[in-house]
């Protein structure tokens, strides 16, 4: 995957909050649908998701492994970011 970590937009960040229960809005279904084939995917699939869905991938690795993730989205899904 890229060294640079893309810019997460406020409605990206809303759809993957509510797909891991953090408030935010449901996306629709083939979205919501990525979202889960993000979350699942090995770090190999991961990559090559990013390719094509870079900002999707870089919230749910966030979500996923970065301690301050959650507050970090609910910022940017707030328009404070």
């Amino acid at each position: 995957m890229s060294t640079e970590t893309p810019t997460i937009p406020a409605e990206t960040a809303n759809h993957v909050l509510f797909h891991f229960g953090y408030g935010g809005y449901q996306a629709g279904s083939c979205i919501e649908s990525l979202i889960t084939t993000i979350d699942r995917a090995d770090e190999d699939n991961r990559d090559k998701l990013a390719l094509g869905f870079p900002e999707y991938v870089a919230a749910v690795v966030a979500i996923k492994y970065d301690p301050n993730g959650v507050a970090n989205l609910q910022r940017i899904a707030g328009g404070s970011a």
